[in-house]
């Protein structure tokens, strides 16, 4: 247990910000893996119609600085390319 008043005020306030984090990074990951697995099973009209929604969630985290901006940046890139690639 922490003893120094401060480290206290920071073992409360780590949960809470935990818990309002979470459902942002968790979104974003299922859309990633969503997209993800459509390329992966073929269905390119799908993760097309999601790609916008995607984008959002990457957009969103980065934003509440959940993530930072270059991450986004290169989660969105990832995600073009895969289904760029499926085109071919």
């Amino acid at each position: 247990m922490p003893l120094i008043k401060s480290a206290i005020k920071r073992a409360k306030q780590n949960p809470v910000r935990r818990a309002r984090r979470q459902p942002v990074k968790t979104y974003m990951k299922t859309m990633l893996r969503k997209v993800s697995d459509f390329t992966k099973a073929g269905k390119r009209e799908e993760a097309i119609k999601i790609l916008p929604e995607t984008y959002s969630a990457i957009d969103m985290a980065a934003k509440k600085n959940i993530i930072h901006p270059r991450n986004a940046a290169r989660k969105k890139s990832l995600v073009a390319r895969l289904v760029a690639s499926q085109a071919q």
